[in-house]
Parts: C-alpha cells; structure tokens; sequence
C-alpha cells in the first residue's frame, strides 16, 4: 500500500496553490491570444492608418468592457502595467498636488503590501508623515483607531489608504465603513485592490474610492498589464511622461493586447462567481478537517471575511519552510508568506501587527487556489498536508 501511495505521489499533477502570488493565463485568455497571433490585427494603436485605428477600436472596446465590470466608466480606466505602477503613480499624483507643510499626513495600515509600505515611506523625505492604523488580531484594520486618527489630523491628511483584501491571510476590509468615517471630508482614499478584483463582487462607483488598481496576472491575463481607477482623470497629474498615450495619463506605447486579455479576464470572473462561492465552501471544510487532526494548527483571519481559497496556516514550532518543501516533494506549489517576502524566514509584518509570535509566525504557508482549480485539489492539498504536519511534528524545528 505505501509503494502505491508514492506511485500515486509522484505521478501526482502539480496542484499549484499560489494564486495570490500570481496566476497562470484562464483558458478563455489563452483561446483569445491564439485568435489575436494567427490574424493580422497589430499596429502601434496611436498611429492614424488603418491598422493603428483597428488595434485602437480593440483596445477601446476592452476599456469599455473593464469599465462594466468594475463598475466605472471608460475615461476612468487608465491602462498600466500592474498595481505596483498604479501605486507609484496615486501618490505621485497626490503628494505632488499636495503641500506637505499644510497636509503633512498619509494614513495608512500594517497589513499593506510592500509596495505601499515603501512609497509611503519615500514620501516621508519630501516632508509626508506617515500614521499607521493599528490592526486587530482578525486581520482586519481597527476602526475604531482610524477614527481617532480622523479627529487628531482633521484637516490635514494628504492620502488615505487601505488595501481592500490582503495578500497573505486574504482578510477582506471594511471599506464601506471606512468610507463612512471620511464621508464629506475631502480626504483622498486609495485602496490597493489587487487582490481583492475578480474574486469578490466590486462596483467602483458605489465604492467612494477616488483610486484602485489591478494587476492583470493575478486574474487570467497577460503579466505586465494592469490598470488604474480614477474618480477624477481631469485633477489626475501623471507619473510616466510620454507622447500623449492614455489621454495624456500615462505615457507609453500601450501593451494593447495585454489589455485586452483583462478584458477577457474580467469578464470570465464574472462567470465564476457562483464557482467562488463553492471554493470558500470547499476550503472551509479543508480548514475544519485540518484543524480536527492538529488542534494547535492557527489559521489567520479565520475569524473575519477572507478571499474564497485563501488559507493562511500555521503549525507553531514546524518552519513555514520546511513544509513548503515537503508539499513540493509531493507536487504542490505554495508559499510561505507574499511572493515579495517568500525568501525572509521571519514572522512578516502583517502577522507582527496582528500580535502574533514567532513561534507561529514563522511556521506559515500560504494556500491560495483559484475557482478553476481542480475539484479535488483540496483534498490533494490536505493529504499532503496531514503527512507533512505528522512527519514534521515529531522534529524540532527552531
């Protein structure tokens, strides 16, 4: 029997289970490019001849479709190549419209992804101060503190920001009740949504946003195309400087067919939503079944709305790494934190702001499938898991 679980081991497909990091190309996207590589439909999309206006139409047409399924209109798409250009180019355009000896402060959070927390900080030498909102152990920001945080800086907040979902417990924040507590104070409120687009319902209209972004490979499209939302192009002053692309928003020759492939993948997004809904039901179980087996197993945000396929797990004592290696050697591709900190075998920042030790915070692995992932790769990942935690539980790792 046991030769016959490692036959079956090693001829195991590759469950990849890092699809907060980054995911393949959808199906529908791949069928698209074929299309889009066997005809003749290329031109710089700025040009006036014909072809240019052809691969102009199809570019414009993909905005249109991004605008209805993000719930924005066209000339509010701004066309990058991901959130972390999207990020630079919101505080470009904030801080250098804002002067910081009037409205000296940024507000944001612990649990921001890296590219948040470092542009915030480079703003901190032109004269921005940066005021972190504290973080409850559920993963979610404390509103309670950003209200204190409102009343003590009123009158002089630059930018406020906070991501929608995080990357790595998949915690989903409240920003309705955030918009709430800002409503009618003329504060600029950002939120990185990188994560949170495509895999939850969004409406940037009814959102209150003045900025969001996306990142194409995080949802079935092409790498190195993404886009940024915002409320009020006409007050937006650009980051990247150019010939007039993207209506003078972001210069450029545009990546047209990567845009068009977020257009394709939007809106297969939108067709998997009842598919979402049975991956949370799906890894609920997965979690429940786990916890039974290890009682001492912590899952992060447990406790608060979270990404559908996102587990966040940790077995305080067992390396984070160490189980990544062990679930490589049967086929299975996760990671210990972001794919940004993957190499740091240390508790990350986000977990430290939860109040969380060492002892647990180095153990983690990240799961994070998607609602075309197999249907029984839960039940892969939790065999895999079970034996990791069993051979591993016997050894002291740090």
């Amino acid at each position: 029997m046991d030769n016959m679980d490692t036959f079956m081991e090693e001829n195991q497909k590759p469950i990849y289970a890092d699809y907060n990091g980054s995911g393949p190309l959808s199906n529908e996207v791949r069928d698209y490019i074929r299309l889009r590589l066997d005809g003749d439909h290329f031109a710089n999309p700025n040009a006036i001849h014909k072809m240019g206006q052809k691969v102009l139409m199809a570019m414009e047409n993909a905005r249109a479709v991004c605008a209805r399924y993000l719930g924005a209109i066209p000339k509010q798409i701004i066309f990058n190549s991901g959130s972390t250009e999207g990020i630079n180019s919101v505080f470009y355009s904030v801080c250098s419209q804002t002067n910081p000896q009037e409205r000296p402060i940024i507000i944001t959070s612990d649990i921001e992804h890296s590219a948040i927390y470092n542009v915030a900080s480079r703003y901190e030498k032109d004269g921005f101060e940066t005021k972190v909102i504290k973080t409850l152990p559920n993963g979610q920001i404390d509103l309670e503190d950003l209200s204190q945080l409102l009343t003590k800086y009123e009158g002089k907040i630059a930018l406020l920001t906070v991501m929608a979902a995080n990357n790595e417990t998949g915690v989903i924040q409240p920003l309705s009740e955030i918009a709430d507590l800002i409503k009618g104070k003329n504060i600029p409120f950002f939120s990185d949504t990188t994560q949170f687009l495509g895999k939850s319902e969004f409406n940037f209209k009814d959102s209150a946003l003045d900025f969001a972004v996306l990142s194409g490979h995080k949802i079935g499209a092409m790498t190195g195309a993404g886009a940024l939302i915002v409320k009020d192009p006409s007050t937006f002053k650009p980051f990247i400087l150019g010939g007039g692309q993207e209506k003078g928003h972001r210069g450029g020759t545009q990546n047209y067919l990567g845009y068009e492939t977020i257009a394709v993948a939007l809106e297969d997004c939108v067709k998997s939503r009842d598919a979402y809904n049975d991956l949370s039901n799906k890894r609920d179980e997965f979690e429940k079944k786990i916890q039974k087996d290890f009682p001492d197993t912590i899952i992060f945000g447990q406790d608060a709305p979270r990404l559908p396929g996102t587990t966040y797990i940790s077995y305080p004592g067992i390396h984070g790494q160490a189980i990544q290696i062990e679930l490589e050697s049967q086929n299975i591709f996760v990671t210990t934190s972001s794919a940004c900190s993957d190499n740091s075998p240390v508790t990350s920042r986000v977990l430290r702001s939860m109040g969380v030790d060492d002892s647990a915070g180095r153990g983690v692995v990240r799961i994070s499938i998607c609602a075309h992932s197999t249907k029984d790769c839960y039940q892969h990942i939790y065999k895999a898991l079970k034996k990791a935690y069993g051979k591993l539980s016997k050894i002291e790792n740090f």
